[in-house]
């Protein structure tokens, strides 16, 4: 779909209407984290529409000119206790961007390490901690100044903070080592190393009673349960491929945990009682990545990373009722009621600067093996975003079309057998032969190596 905003919109199912539904409020938004066109999209959560987008810097490639100065892979997002300011993390440009939730306008930036991930707001609002993932601390920032106060020593790489509300403890998920660190948030230091499943930890939610944190790994596919007051694990749950982040809702069935299951195009509905069972499996758009409850539970906003849009999951019904546009590959989201306490909130937006990508599934002829492409314009000139996994480690692979003697890119992958990368460049032939609802559509595969284009030969394939 071309449009802007919607309210009637196609999902798994049948044609829903958004306004069928009771909705949040007006004056609240829904904030999506746009990482390839490095905006922030703002949906008003009560009709389901996306208003508009801040825009932080341009997107790709533009980001590759030595004079380029905007934002580059807007990334993660925060915002204080009084829902005034959103921070977006751009963890190319090593920034924190402090936002006026009532009007849209930038107020201050701040530069800090290598390659942050995501920041949030302290319970009394006076600091934000940005985890400064490329290195090894977290960075306290004054929000008012926007200056850097201190560094906070962690394990490196740390992947995301949050906090208990007692204000006595942070906890901190690490996206390079199989530990969260406990912080003491008087004495600034760490206090504990709770040892994990793996060492992949992007996301990191309490349990609204705040008994439990509950973590995802998405390299295994797994959420792990700490127990806040003991700091011991208490349990371990396999959830599935490219497990994202998480959200829980105080339902009419009670309090459920919502986990994004990026590699099964996916949210898991699970009970959050000593022995979580999964009650419901929601089928939703490409990659689902970032999620968020409004404040009575009654939704769930969900991010597609590779359908640039955002789904909107009843609680109730625990099925998808609407669907808005947002920018491209949207990482983090939050909701935050009352951002706009008067008026329409439409000031300083920009309309949608990205038009819809094409999705492609790769599939094995046999094995293990799992791939897809993501196709989208960049303006004067497309990409495709390429996701291998479960192949030989450390091996290259290429990608070629049918018809085509030269691969569209090659990919080494890492010790685990994933590749992930993207070639830019004029392949707007290239991106629209991979339509597989077309009866002409060539074939896309992937073989080992770098100089064979033989379809035989495919160890991944969108025609089986």
């Amino acid at each position: 779909m071309q449009t802007r905003t919607l309210s009637l919109v196609f999902v798994i199912g049948g044609l829903f209407s958004a306004a069928a539904y009771a909705t949040p409020g007006a004056q609240d938004r829904v904030y999506t984290a746009d990482q390839n066109t490095n905006t922030v999209s703002v949906i008003n959560p009560a009709t389901n529409m996306l208003l508009g987008q801040i825009k932080l810097g341009n997107q790709r490639p533009d980001v590759l000119s030595p004079l380029y100065k905007g934002e580059i892979n807007v990334h993660g997002l925060g915002f204080s206790p009084d829902h005034k300011t959103l921070i977006a993390i751009s963890n190319a440009s090593n920034s924190v961007v402090f936002i006026d939730t009532a009007t849209n306008k930038v107020k201050g930036i701040t530069y800090i390490g290598r390659s942050p991930h995501e920041g949030f707001f302290t319970a009394d609002g006076r600091e934000v901690w940005a985890v400064v993932r490329g290195e090894n601390y977290i960075s306290v920032i004054d929000p008012v100044t926007f200056k850097e106060k201190k560094r906070i020593e962690t394990t490196a790489g740390p992947g995301m903070v949050q906090f208990h509300p007692n204000g006595k403890l942070a906890f901190v998920v690490s996206s390079f080592n199989p530990v969260v660190d406990v912080i003491d948030m008087k004495s600034r230091k760490v206090v504990k190393h709770i040892k994990v499943v793996s060492p992949f930890s992007p996301f990191l939610q309490f349990t609204p009673d705040f008994k439990e944190i509950w973590m995802t790994h998405k390299d295994v596919g797994k959420v792990t349960r700490i127990d806040t007051a003991s700091l011991k694990i208490k349990g371990v749950i396999d959830t599935g491929f490219i497990t994202n982040h998480l959200a829980f809702a105080k339902t009419v069935a009670g309090t459920r945990a919502y986990v994004t299951i990026g590699g099964e195009n996916v949210v898991k509905v699970y009970t959050i009682d000593a022995s979580p069972a999964l009650v419901a499996t929601i089928p939703t758009g490409a990659l689902p990545h970032g999620i968020w409850n409004s404040d009575d539970g009654s939704r769930l906003y969900v991010g597609l990373e590779n359908g640039d849009a955002v789904d909107v999951i009843d609680s109730a019904t625990n099925k998808v009722i609407a669907r808005a546009p947002v920018g491209q590959a949207p990482q983090a989201l939050v909701y935050v009621s009352n951002a706009v306490p008067q008026g329409d909130g439409m000031a300083n937006l920009v309309p949608r600067t990205n038009s819809e990508p094409i999705n492609i599934a790769l599939k094995p002829p046999s094995g293990e093996a799992k791939g897809f492409i993501v196709a989208r314009n960049l303006g004067v000139v497309d990409s495709l975003e390429v996701s291998l996994f479960k192949l030989k480690p450390q091996t290259v692979y290429s990608v070629f079309v049918t018809g085509q003697v030269t691969p569209v890119a090659s990919f080494k992958t890492n010790p685990m057998g994933m590749a992930n990368g993207t070639a830019i460049g004029p392949m707007r032939e290239v991106s629209n032969s991979l339509n597989a609802k077309s009866a002409t559509a060539s074939r896309i595969f992937v073989v080992e190596g770098d100089m064979t284009a033989d379809p035989q030969k495919a160890v991944l394939s969108n025609v089986q």
